[in-house]
């Protein structure tokens, strides 16, 4: 199969510069794809935002995608790595999941940047012809939704919680410098905001429906998860770490409540937003219960104690820094966000 790819540079920076695909244009052989490069399709398709280049464009043999492992049938989840987004993994620090149908492609959270969103694009083509018909976002923060743009320019449809639109416009400016901070212009250029529609309840797919659950504050605002009615599959998105250190962006009493009726949903299988890739429900939901639980009981003892935030953060919970990674960079914030919370209830 043969892809097409523009070369982008920043205007400002010339030499700054990066492949950049064209989904949704791939052929069979190269004589078809030059074909391609040379008609209306392809003058259609590209768009050049602001401060960029186009350099030339050309086609060539489609590259490799992400790494997928099929965890059921038909269902396959992209484990991202434990770390923080930088130059060389580009945000791809988020687990991504991908279902497919008789009649359509769901795909379920798309990594931190567009460059992401191109590696996904290409395993699910290497995979299947069917059209992705569905991005699913399950919560606002910038390693889960970045790569979405991609997908969206072949016609995906992306949704998400009913405050997600409006989470994003507020802190759309916010992610996107951060994130170009952290993985640098060059892996970044390209990566632009998606307005996701609100998520339906159940997405058919041709032989198999998908479930969306809409949850009340808890990791955020703005958080789903997805149930893929045919294998009982759950992507709980960032509701469930594993391994990676907790982050709390919403309520903590809320994702303790969240959590307790997770049960109820009966999964065969639970996908966390990072971690895993595949875990039963008591291997998700123990660690967390754990990890929330000590944040609220130490939280209360350091207010029942006293203590200023600036002394509270620098003990709360430390008792779990060796069960989690990344632990530094996230339990502060963590308990920051705790000590607010609980202080003023």
């Amino acid at each position: 199969m043969f892809e097409i790819v523009v070369t982008l540079c920043l205007m400002a920076e010339p030499d700054i510069c990066r492949p950049q695909l064209v989904p949704g244009l791939e052929t069979g052989t190269r004589a078809e794809c030059e074909a391609v490069l040379s008609g209306d399709a392809i003058r259609n398709r590209v768009t050049v935002a602001d401060g960029l280049l186009l350099r030339e464009k050309h086609c060539q043999k489609m590259a490799d995608g992400l790494e997928l492992t099929e965890i059921a049938d038909n269902v396959f989840v992209h484990t991202g790595k434990i770390e923080e987004a930088d130059p060389v993994n580009r945000g791809d620090v988020s687990n991504i999941g991908v279902i497919i149908g008789e009649t359509s492609i769901a795909v379920i959270d798309t990594g931190g940047s567009r460059a992401v969103g191109e590696a996904l694009y290409r395993a699910i083509r290497q995979r299947s012809s069917l059209p992705i018909s569905h991005v699913i976002l399950t919560h606002v923060h910038p390693d889960h939704i970045f790569g979405a743009s991609v997908l969206a320019e072949t016609g995906a449809r992306v949704i998400g919680h009913p405050g997600l639109r409006r989470a994003l416009l507020d802190r759309e400016q916010s992610y996107l410098t951060g994130f170009e901070d952290l993985i640098g212009k060059r892996g970044f250029l390209g990566t632009l905001p998606v307005r996701p529609e609100t998520a339906l309840q159940e997405i058919d797919l041709g032989g198999r429906v998908l479930t969306l659950n809409v949850w009340p504050t808890a990791h955020t605002t703005t958080d789903i998860t997805v149930m893929d009615s045919a294998t009982g599959t759950l992507f709980a998105g960032d509701l469930i770490f594993h391994q990676h250190t907790p982050a709390l962006d919403g309520s903590l009493m809320g994702w303790l409540h969240v959590l307790d009726l997770f049960p109820d949903l009966k999964p065969s299988r639970v996908v966390p937003g990072h971690g895993g890739p595949v875990l039963t429900i008591e291997e998700a939901l123990t660690p967390m219960r754990r990890y929330l639980g000590v944040l609220e009981a130490d939280t209360r003892q350091a207010l029942e104690n006293g203590e200023r935030l600036g002394e509270a953060v620098n003990h709360v919970a430390n008792s779990e820094a060796d069960a989690w990674e990344l632990f530094e960079l996230f339990n502060t914030r963590n308990a920051t966000e705790a000590y607010t919370e609980l202080e003023w209830e």
